[in-house]
């Protein structure tokens, strides 16, 4: 079936978030030099604004400290490795935003801990210890990075604490906000804070009960911070973990759901809604990450998220990433854009493609937007198909759509699917090497870059442009549509026709 859709002139802003924020691991991480070599390519293809992860206050990167002295433990703060850091973030382009959190060795109030690298989870032994370690921080970044740069990064207050990532109660956990964000404002009132940074569990009784805690405590909050995962019920399987997933628009169903709730609160009521972690599976070890499918199944999020959502902070950019051990193998399920040795995966295009799409939306449905910026149009097309059927009907379109400045125009197409950006099937082709030589190395590389294709595109006499899309299942495309100015006459003697078969 091929759907004919006539594109009308004029659209509405496209509230296009894809590139606000990124995630990643504990902040440790970066003092990798592959993990800097990930976000040089996500950087040079995507340009995020924000990157958010854990960690801030776990012991590898050392802030909080304590020396005995006579009176007893005293607290002393070492940003050597935060500094170098943020250094690098800046240096990229990208801003910190900053999640406070987890629980330092020092303040800790008991065991529990998540993940191979053993965060701590507990409440602080000393809630003003906590607040005053938070205050420090910030201090020390806003006189190191300028307050008026400082005042630009969001802070949020702990990472899920309505599940395993926080070991206290509710009211705990709404006590860490309130000593937190009054230590925040002391150090710049303009700087972002919010929460409560929950997933999707028993979500609507907390969000009414953090949203009343705030209310009724006249306590700063400028943002509202959530997650949302797509995943249904784990299958285990050897090293693996398998999800199925739900309806790509469940989570646009939950962003909707979470304004709604948002709106019965004239303080909370507008605020700006940041999804810090969003993904297909919510585990390090799931193959669905590295295929073409995911690719396509976020696209239809990408493309309606922003109705709802300021930011949709995808988890995470990089595979080099430690919560289930050290990666086993350069492709294994991970949760990034990036496969260790600089592995591009299908969902690396994705944010790429939305990242280069128009301002103005002019048609949009469940598999395909059409935007434009001023001459130029930028069409982005998906079909995520869960049942990896390759001999499904294509999902095509007919578009017409109303011609540009000139005439005659160059058609850009790139695809991703089948045998084109599917990295994961060359590295099944090569055998699943753990590690990679120099050869295997370049043929996944080039493996992973899409198909591209040109073509001159020409208005008909009555001034519109016709352009077909065809999407076979878990395919991803994007066309662009720009006005050319041929100046083939100018070169005396060149027939390219007659002589090299050029049209």
């Amino acid at each position: 079936m091929i759907r004919s859709v006539t594109v009308p002139a004029a659209g509405v802003p496209f509230k296009n978030n894809a590139a606000y924020c990124v995630g990643t691991g504990r902040m440790g991480l970066a003092l990798q030099q592959e993990y800097l070599d990930h976000l040089d390519l996500v950087q040079e293809a995507i340009r995020f604004r924000y990157i958010r992860g854990h960690g801030l206050f776990c012991d590898d990167m050392s802030i909080y400290r304590e020396l005995d002295s006579p009176e007893g433990p005293r607290p002393y703060y070492n940003f050597t490795y935060l500094d170098r850091v943020v250094d690098s973030y800046l240096a990229r382009g990208i801003r910190p935003f900053l999640e406070l959190g987890f629980m330092p060795e020092k303040l800790k109030s008991g065991e529990q801990t998540i993940f191979y690298w053993k965060g701590n989870v507990t409440p602080p032994n000393d809630f003003d210890k906590w607040e005053i370690l938070v205050e420090h921080t910030l201090a020390h970044l806003a006189e190191r990075y300028g307050h008026d740069e400082v005042a630009t990064w969001p802070v949020e207050v702990w990472n899920e604490p309505n599940i395993g990532f926080w070991a206290g109660t509710m009211q705990e956990y709404f006590h860490l906000y309130e000593v937190s964000a009054r230590a925040v404002k002391r150090v710049d009132p303009r700087i972002p804070v919010g929460g409560p940074a929950i997933c999707g569990v028993d979500t609507e009784h907390w969000l009414r009960s953090f949203f009343s805690f705030v209310t009724e405590n006249d306590l700063p909050i400028d943002m509202v911070t959530r997650h949302c995962y797509a995943a249904n019920q784990p299958r285990r399987e050897g090293f693996y973990v398998h999800h199925s997933l739900r309806k790509n628009d469940i989570m646009i169903d939950e962003l909707r759901e979470t304004r709604q709730i948002m709106d019965d609160y004239p303080r909370i009521a507008g605020l700006p809604l940041h999804i810090t972690e969003f993904s297909t599976s919510y585990v390090p070890r799931c193959p669905v990450h590295d295929t073409v499918y995911n690719a396509a199944y976020i696209a239809r999020i990408l493309s309606e998220a922003g109705d709802y959502a300021d930011s949709y902070s995808y988890w995470t950019f990089s595979d080099v990433f430690e919560e289930a051990d050290v990666p086993i193998s350069v492709l294994h399920g991970g949760f990034g854009l990036v496969g260790l040795e600089s592995i591009k995966k299908p969902t690396f295009w994705t944010f790429a493609f939305f990242s280069r799409a128009g301002g103005e939306l002019v048609y949009r449905d469940e598999n395909l937007i059409v935007t434009r910026d001023g001459d130029r149009y930028a069409i982005i097309g998906w079909h995520a198909d869960a049942t990896t059927d390759q001999s499904a009907e294509p999902i095509s379109y007919n578009l017409r759509l109303p011609g540009l400045s000139s005439p005659q125009c160059l058609l850009l197409k790139q695809s991703v699917g089948g045998k084109h950006a599917n990295p994961l099937q060359t590295w099944s082709n090569l055998g699943k090497p753990y590690t990679l030589d120099d050869a295997q190395r370049r043929i996944l590389r080039a493996s992973a870059e899409p198909l591209q294709r040109d073509e001159k595109l020409f208005a008909r006499e009555d001034g519109w442009l016709e352009v077909s899309v065809s999407l076979p299942s878990n395919h991803l495309c994007m066309l662009e549509i720009t006005p050319v100015e041929d100046r083939t006459v100018t070169y005396a003697g060149f027939d390219a026709r007659e002589h090299y078969g050029l049209e």
